[in-house]
C-alpha cells in the first residue's frame, strides 16, 4: 500500500460545499492525498453568494495547525481564505521553517463577487507570498498585488490564473525566478458552474507537490484535474454551481 501524502488545508469553510475547505478535501482525496484542515473562517454560502462570514479566533487556528503537524505530520500545505490579519500572521509564524511545499491562494473575492479579505489582511499576505512555493492569484488578485512587475520584485514564484480574463481561451502563466515563464492555453469551458475553481486548483497543486512532482508538472496536472471537474459539474444551485470532483478518477 502506498502511503498518501499528508496535505494540510488552511482555509475557510463553504457551507454549500463548492469551495474552501470542502473543495480542498474533495480534491486532495480524489488525487490520492490525506486531507487535514485548519479552518480559518465559517461562511454561510451557496451558489448565489456569501451571506455571512465569521472568522475563527487566531489561537484556535494555531491550535488546529499545531495538532495536525505535531501528530500526523505534513507533506504539503495549501493556504486559502484567511479571515483576518491576525490569522495571516499566525499562519506565517507556523509555516516558516516547516520545510514542505506551500501553495498560497490569495483569496480576496469569491466567485460571486463577495469580498473575503480586507485591506489589512491583504497587507499580511506579504509574509505568506515570501514563504510559499507558489502563489496563485487570479486576474483581480494579481492587480491588487501590484501586477507582474510587483511580483517579480518580490522574487517569488506565482501562477497568474487567466480564467477571469475575457476571450475564448484561458491562459495560465507560471513565473519562477530565474526561469523562463511557462504558459498553458486551452479553450474556455463555457459553464456557469465555476464555484471553487481556484480552491480546487491550489489544493491540487499542493497535493501533487506533496507527492514529489516538480512544480511545472504539478501545475499542468492540476489544471487538467480542474478542467475534468468543470466538465463533470453536477449542475447544482441557482448561481455559480460546484465542480464535479466526485467524477474525476
Amino acid at each position: 500500500m502506498i502511503t498518501p501524502p499528508r496535505i494540510l488545508s488552511i482555509a475557510g469553510s463553504d457551507s454549500g460545499g463548492g469551495a474552501g475547505i470542502q473543495a480542498d478535501i474533495k480534491t486532495i482525496t480524489m488525487l490520492g492525498g490525506y486531507a487535514m484542515t485548519a479552518i480559518t473562517a465559517i461562511t454561510a454560502q451557496d451558489t448565489t453568494g456569501v451571506h455571512a462570514v465569521a472568522a475563527m479566533a487566531g489561537e484556535f487556528v494555531a491550535a488546529q495547525i499545531d495538532a495536525c503537524i505535531g501528530d500526523i505530520g505534513v507533506d504539503a500545505v495549501k493556504i486559502g481564505m484567511l479571515g483576518s490579519p491576525e490569522i495571516a500572521a499566525i499562519v506565517a509564524d507556523r509555516l516558516e521553517g516547516l520545510g514542505v511545499p506551500v501553495v498560497f491562494d490569495p483569496v480576496m473575492i469569491a466567485t460571486s463577487g463577495a469580498a473575503l479579505a480586507d485591506a489589512a489582511t491583504i497587507a499580511g499576505f506579504e509574509r505568506l507570498m515570501a514563504l510559499a512555493t507558489l502563489t496563485t492569484p487570479n486576474v483581480a488578485e494579481l492587480a491588487v498585488l501590484g501586477g507582474d512587475e510587483a511580483m517579480q520584485a518580490r522574487g517569488v514564484a506565482w501562477l497568474a490564473k487567466g480564467g477571469d480574463a475575457e476571450g475564448p481561451d484561458i491562459t495560465d502563466r507560471l513565473a519562477v525566478p530565474g526561469e523562463p515563464v511557462r504558459q498553458w492555453t486551452a479553450p474556455r469551458i463555457v459553464t456557469r458552474d465555476t464555484h471553487g475553481t481556484g480552491c480546487t486548483l491550489s489544493s491540487a497543486i499542493a497535493t501533487l507537490l506533496g507527492m514529489g512532482l516538480p512544480l511545472d508538472e504539478a501545475v499542468e496536472d492540476a489544471r487538467e484535474f480542474v478542467r475534468a471537474a468543470l466538465l463533470a459539474a453536477p449542475g447544482f444551485g441557482k448561481g455559480h454551481g460546484p465542480l464535479g470532483h466526485h467524477a474525476v478518477r
